[in-house]
């Protein structure tokens, strides 16, 4: 058998004794190394993939990138002959993994060369960048980022023992790297918090029975953006938005803000979409410390030491209308919206926290004024969470899914 095939992103101009470290480790292993060297200020020999040939695949010489006299627009070229030297490498070779090591340039353009791989093939940074704000870096692929402790400058006991860990790790990955075939069967992506959950899973359990293969996203913040860029790549079914936290945060300005464009991929490909207010009782904060200084005079229940739901009100709920309405008004495909009456989460139910009974019937009598003419409106007896309200989506889906 070949050996595994592992692409190593480490810039030699200033990382010569790294990169080489790293490449024994992995040939101990048993891996082919194809080193993607998109240093700027010197050339360095070694790398199976020069600057020279990452410049060039930018559009430009070296020499141009050199002269551009910016680090800013020189990372930027690099990162577009980068990204295309690794699609081609994976594409022509076969990858088994990669492995980057960098500051913040170097992780920034590791983060979007793996960005640009495919799901499942294994992918680790060892960073300067890894205790801090990392999403950029990982946006929403299946990148694992390592702290490297020390600066990447030279080696020394505790740089070798994080190198070769995160060496040892990629090589093993790779060794047991395995692409997963398309499963053949119609794929549905649905939104969830733990809140819902008992709605959303056997709504999951059915489709899967039917013959579904069913994506479900955590709807923190990361989830949906990564449901929305699936629903853009892949060929998808159905989605089932059934959890606006990320939506609501984003009006709101809450932790789990997932951006002006979160939901609408799908809407606007066409793809059969049914939404549903799950979540929309709370705004994810903070510690309750900094919930309270943030949203004064709400009502707040303590999730953890860590977060805080902080209730909705109608002013909020009315905002989240509008917003769902536009963003409806766009879809190029069927759209549904289910509405229960009983609450919208765990957290807004007789044993919840932060229960509001009065809210539920006037968010959906505005709904009804609000909804453009395309949306397949449902106002449902009962809680988010009963059975029923799961047996009337799960009831729509199909419909869907068999159209």
């Amino acid at each position: 058998m070949s050996k595994p095939k592992v692409m190593m992103i480490v810039t030699n101009d200033s990382k010569h004794e790294e990169a080489a470290f790293v490449r024994g480790v992995l040939e101990g292993d048993g891996c082919d190394v194809i080193h993607l060297d998109c240093s700027i200020r010197r050339y360095v020999e070694g790398a199976e993939i020069t600057p020279m040939q990452v410049a060039e695949a930018g559009g430009h010489t070296i020499e141009q990138v050199r002269a551009l006299g910016h680090e800013g627009k020189c990372q930027a070229v690099m990162i577009e002959g980068a990204i295309k030297q690794a699609m081609k490498t994976h594409a022509e070779q076969g990858l088994s993994g990669v492995i980057a090591v960098g500051g913040s340039m170097g992780t920034g353009l590791a983060g979007f060369v793996m960005q640009a791989l495919p799901y499942g093939l294994p992918k680790l940074i060892v960073s300067t960048m890894a205790s801090g704000f990392v999403a950029p870096y990982i946006g929403v692929k299946d990148i694992a980022i390592m702290n490297s402790v020390t600066d990447i400058s030279g080696l020394n006991t505790i740089a070798r023992d994080v190198y070769r860990n995160a060496a040892n790790a990629v090589a093993g990955m790779a060794k047991g790297y395995l692409p997963e075939a398309s499963s053949g069967k119609p794929l549905v992506l649905m939104t969830m918090l733990s809140t819902t959950e008992k709605t959303v899973r056997p709504i999951r359990e059915a489709l899967e029975a039917d013959g579904c293969e069913v994506m479900v996203f955590h709807s923190s913040g990361a989830g949906g953006p990564t449901l929305d860029s699936i629903a853009a790549d892949k060929d998808v079914a159905l989605v089932l938005d059934l959890s606006v936290t990320e939506i609501g945060d984003y009006l709101q300005n809450g932790l789990a803000n997932g951006g002006p464009d979160r939901g609408k991929a799908g809407l606007q490909k066409g793809v059969p979409t049914i939404f549903a207010p799950g979540n929309a009782d709370f705004v994810i904060a903070g510690p309750l410390e900094e919930a309270e200084k943030t949203f004064p005079g709400k009502r707040y229940h303590k999730h953890n030491p860590a977060l805080t739901a902080v209730r909705t009100e109608m002013p909020e709920l009315k905002q989240l209308a509008d917003h769902l309405a536009g963003m409806f008004a766009e879809a190029n495909g069927p759209i549904s919206f289910f509405v229960p009456l009983g609450g919208f989460s765990n957290h807004d139910s007789p044993d919840g926290h932060i229960h509001d009974p009065d809210m539920p019937k006037p968010f959906a009598d505005y709904v009804r004024s609000v909804m453009p003419a395309n949306v397949d409106l449902h106002v449902e007896d009962g809680h988010f969470n009963d059975e029923t309200f799961a047996n009337a989506i799960l009831a729509k889906a199909r419909e869907y899914l068999a159209a």
